[in-house]
């Protein structure tokens, strides 16, 4: 079963210098058809203005995924960790038994990101950050693993399933990127006993023959596999759950 969410009628917040659009329940919008999808709890979509960002705050028991769409995205925290994430990059933070942090656009123009919660399979984990580097150009044409805890322990560097090399999440789910010319298709193996929630960052695509637009949000359940159909060209980024 495919469901579209239109951009359009996602949950919004907007001041001065945050644009954000909530594809579930999240702060003060809340949907109780939209409180997640299995252990993905939060997508946002937000758009910092230059200079701004979030003020240290606290996390505990998330992995929370940030891939950065334009500009560049500066995290700070607690524990020491400082870094700055540029556009088609990833970082990933393990919140676990809690972590103070700040995210800061020390850019000349917006940043726009992605950010995607996943519930942890434990709680409690010690806290980490990392990041990683992703060219657009490894992602061309095919799906490609940002963050995963599929098939095995990924925090122990081991890999699985096509994963090496992804950002380690504690969960069985990954985050995966495509990059796709106008005309240009990809298949990805699901499962009909697995979930995925995806968006396109730009460009118009379509699911198994349905269209979405950019910034859709797009549910897959009970489909054995799905085909990603580029209207235009277009960047994916997929979540694949149990």
């Amino acid at each position: 079963m495919i469901e579209v969410r239109p951009f359009a009628e996602l949950g919004r917040f907007d001041n001065d210098w945050l644009n954000a659009r909530h594809h579930f329940s999240f702060g003060d919008y809340h949907d109780p058809a939209r409180d997640g999808l299995g252990p993905l709890l939060v997508w946002n979509d937000d758009t910092v203005a230059p200079g701004r960002g979030f003020d240290l705050h606290g996390h505990r028991d998330m992995e929370i995924v940030t891939f950065v769409r334009q500009g560049a995205i500066t995290h700070r925290d607690h524990l020491g960790n400082e870094g700055r994430t540029e556009a088609g990059d990833v970082q990933v933070m393990t919140a676990g038994k809690g972590i103070l942090h700040a995210e800061y656009n020390f850019e000349a123009e917006p940043t726009r990101i992605f950010q995607i919660w996943i519930r942890p399979q434990t709680n409690g984990l010690k806290p980490r950050w990392e990041q990683r580097r992703f060219p657009s150009a490894e992602r061309g044409g095919r799906l490609v693993a940002l963050a995963s805890g599929r098939a095995g322990d990924l925090i122990a560097g081991e890999g699985g399933a096509g994963d090496e090399g992804a950002l380690a999440i504690h969960q069985d789910a990954a985050v995966l990127g495509a990059s796709l010319g106008k005309g240009e298709s990809v298949t990805h193996a699901l499962g009909s006993d697995r979930r995925a929630y995806l968006v396109a960052d730009r460009g118009a695509i379509e699911v198994n023959g349905q269209a979405a637009g950019a910034r859709d949000g797009v549910v897959v359940t009970e489909e054995e596999s799905l085909t990603i159909t580029a209207l235009e060209d277009a960047e994916v980024i997929l979540v694949d759950m149990a």
